[in-house]
């Protein structure tokens, strides 16, 4: 299928009127104070809603872990 006409630059910038950036929705967390994206857990605390959804401490470890065996491998 071939374009038959070619848009206009009014066409244009209006399809593309809505592709702008917006700033993003942040909330702070009323226990701790830590600022985060809404509806996700706070990656200082690992908490959303006041449950632990992430083990921060755990996965930090992980990441250390992983780093020695990688510096062990060079």
């Amino acid at each position: 299928m071939v374009v038959r006409m070619r848009a206009t630059r009014s066409a244009r910038g209006n399809r593309r009127s809505h592709h702008a950036l917006k700033n993003p929705a942040l909330t702070v967390d009323s226990n701790t104070g830590t600022i985060h994206l809404r509806h996700r857990a706070s990656a200082i605390t690992g908490k959303y809603k006041g449950i632990v959804a992430i083990d921060v401490d755990k996965k930090a470890a992980k990441k250390a872990k992983k780093m020695k065996e990688s510096e062990a491998a060079r």
